[in-house]
């Protein structure tokens, strides 16, 4: 459910604080650890919301952080969401005669 009055938090900040500080990782070990493509600047692209979590992203973070990727991608869903619903005109349903 999505919250009415606030922008749902990004899951930048919750990877930044909720995992990365509380286990004392910079972001430089994480993208190390990470390996592959991740580098210090796509993990700080994330943290300050200017990067989004895509599927492989969240396997990755799962991975690495005893998660699962739908916790990961569920984050990213609703903070998409609700910020496509601040500009989104309703529009009337079609009626459907019976």
């Amino acid at each position: 459910m999505l919250p009415k009055k606030r922008r749902p938090t990004h899951p930048g900040k919750i990877l930044l604080n909720h995992f990365l500080k509380p286990l004392k990782i910079s972001q430089s070990m994480f993208a190390k650890h990470l390996g592959g493509t991740w580098t210090v600047s796509k993990i700080n692209e994330i943290i300050k919301g200017k990067r989004g979590v895509t599927e492989q992203t969240a396997l990755d973070f799962a991975d690495a952080l005893g998660t699962s990727p739908q916790f990961w991608l569920n984050l990213q869903i609703n903070y998409n969401l609700w910020e496509a619903m601040k500009n989104h005109i309703d529009i009337e349903p079609i009626q459907i005669a019976i």
